[in-house]
């Protein structure tokens, strides 16, 4: 008696084992209809097991993720932060790239996520006493609080000390004028000895990725499945993958141990029976893993499917680096850091404004504005989004004349013969009114003209979309559109460098190459953070390159009916046949 009495005494002083977030968060979070294609408890993949294991491991104090798309990260993501609300209540911070990003993650993943899973919606309580402290992007609760927060407002990290802080998207956040919100992020944790700090993205550039350096001083783990075949642990990488010419159905994974190709049934069992192994296991408290979605057991992720996305991308730069970037988890390796001006010259064909080459259906321009000119680039689109440079024109006259302008409209309002035997015209326009001097003359030229796709746009560095409408008008009241000049150029420099997807006719003036190519890619450190930018070569004039980069902005706002096109351009000469679009192969050449 005197025993059990002592063995139950002891048996109390001893905490019962931790439940494993993996576990927990199969046990206790739902997904909605509307979030998940599957709704109902949540069922981990293999991969993820250990990565949410990983981020509720108090021995941990910082995850990192390399992750592609189709992998399930965002679900994981809430599910952790469902977990510490509901278990470990505490001061918690996310950090998103944009404030739309963050509108977006609490509408349409937490707040249904959370409403859906009973542990998470008792913790939360009723916060109808707290309408005054409770927002869209801020929680409070028992014990803790949730902020959602963007990283372009260093403001947004002042006030806050968090023990628990969650980064998603960390490649798409640029330093600001305090510095690396990342950095600024973290300080605030400092605080707190049990902190924790998880950090994913998917990689962007290989020289500046925030993701690709975290994951470099992490422990280095990498996901394994077992060969059918032979039974040796290996990664599924891309290179192994192959399928026969044409058949991107018969794709299949080659085991780099007995070579023994492996078909797409196998997955869910060798996926199963994975594990993840550490390259750094001398590392300790930082658990990194680096993912690619040839082992997402998603639908869209299937080998044949990423087999066919693959060859569709491959001929494109642009494409490529989405592929490589989302498919694979990989950082682009930048190539044409800088142009040849020589090379290109002596790539021009025959062709040009007086005579528009078939394959050419719409023609975009993009012009820069001068004190004393006005330049303009016209480049034709095919339907494959070959670009066909067509020409370049001058328009000599001050920038504040009436008569300027008006050679302008009538350039803009021109059309030009085509292969097929009709007219072409301009379909968009886009000009640079990022002079302040000049800003006000073009938006009064293009917003009566905003029918007819002609914008006044304002270039604008760092990691941005092509193109996008200003949140705000100008103080009068026009509307700007704002290009990602260094996105573009990114594009326009890997397509060129790779001498596919632009074409140039030999009517462009030996100048214009020069100052295609007036530029070059650099990576600097800007406040402490590595940043990919473009600077200009000494002495070289960049106008051919800036009305190029427009005139790609421009194409974002135009979408063709390609065979009503070319209908319509063969119509006035019934003796052309109406040709069948020609595209390039889907499939990777082999």
């Amino acid at each position: 008696m005197i025993e059990d009495v002592a063995a139950n005494a002891l048996r109390a002083l001893i905490p019962p084992p931790r439940l494993r977030l993996s576990d927990w968060i199969e046990g206790h979070v739902t997904l909605p209809e509307g979030v998940s294609a599957q709704p109902g408890p949540v069922q981990l993949w293999p991969f993820q097991r250990e990565i949410a294991d990983a981020i509720g491991d108090p021995e941990i104090e910082r995850v990192t993720l390399v992750k592609p798309v189709r992998v399930g990260f965002t679900t994981l993501l809430t599910s952790a932060l469902a977990s510490f609300v509901a278990n470990e209540p505490a001061p918690i911070l996310c950090l998103l790239p944009a404030e739309a990003d963050c509108r977006d993650y609490v509408v349409s993943d937490v707040e249904p996520i959370f409403a859906a899973s009973r542990a998470v919606a008792d913790a939360l309580g009723d916060d109808r006493d707290e309408g005054e402290r409770n927002t869209l992007l801020s929680r409070r609760f028992p014990g803790g609080s949730l902020k959602v927060v963007a990283a372009k407002a260093p403001r947004n990290l002042r006030r806050h000390n968090v023990r628990v802080l969650f980064i998603d998207e960390a490649d798409g956040m640029e330093a600001t004028a305090e510095g690396s919100p990342i950095l600024l992020a973290e300080r605030r944790t400092l605080s707190f000895p049990d902190r924790k700090i998880v950090l994913g993205s998917t990689p962007v550039h290989e020289e500046t990725s925030q993701v690709l350096r975290a994951y470099a001083q992490s422990d280095s783990r990498i996901f394994e499945v077992p060969c059918p075949s032979c039974g040796a642990f290996s990664e599924i990488l891309w290179e192994q993958i192959t399928w026969d010419q044409d058949n991107p159905a018969s794709a299949r994974w080659t085991c780099p141990h007995c070579h023994e190709q492996i078909e797409e049934r196998h997955k869910p069992a060798m996926v199963a029976g994975g594990q993840w192994r550490a390259l750094r296991s001398e590392v300790q408290g930082h658990a990194g893993f680096r993912l690619n979605a040839l082992v997402s057991l998603h639908a869209n992720a299937s080998w044949a499917r990423l087999a066919t996305e693959f060859a569709g991308a491959k001929d494109d730069p642009s494409t490529l680096q989405t592929f490589i970037n989302t498919i694979l988890g990989q950082g682009w390796r930048g190539d044409g850091e800088e142009l040849d001006d020589e090379g290109l010259a002596g790539r021009v064909e025959r062709f040009g404004l007086d005579q528009v080459p078939a394959e050419v259906l719409a023609i975009t321009v993009g012009c820069d504005v001068q004190h004393d000119r006005i330049e303009a680039t016209l480049i034709g689109w095919a339907e494959d989004s070959t670009a066909f440079i067509l020409g370049h024109r001058i328009i000599w006259g001050q920038w504040d004349e009436a008569d300027t302008w008006a050679e302008l409209d009538g350039l803009l309002k021109q059309s030009f013969p085509h292969a097929l035997g009709g007219r072409i015209g301009i379909e968009a326009a886009a000009i640079d009114a990022g002079d302040g001097t000049t800003m006000h003359t073009v938006t009064a030229f293009c917003q009566p003209r905003t029918r007819r796709k002609v914008v006044a746009i304002k270039g604008a560095p760092g990691n941005r979309p092509q193109i996008e409408r200003a949140g705000s008008k100008t103080k009068t009241g026009a509307r700007l559109w704002i290009v990602g000049v260094d996105t573009l150029k990114g594009l326009i420099f890997g397509r060129l460098s790779r001498g596919t997807s632009i074409r140039l006719s030999a009517d462009l003036a030996r100048v214009w190459f020069e100052q295609l190519a007036s530029e070059r890619a650099v990576t600097r450190y800007k406040r402490g953070q590595p940043s990919r930018s473009f600077e200009r070569v000494p002495g070289r004039r960049a106008e051919a390159l800036d009305c190029t980069v427009y005139a790609f902005a421009a194409r974002q706002i135009i979408n063709p009916d390609w065979e009503a096109r070319r209908a319509e351009l063969a119509l006035r000469n019934p003796s052309v046949p109406v040709a069948q679009p020609v595209l390039k192969s889907s499939w990777m050449r082999r």
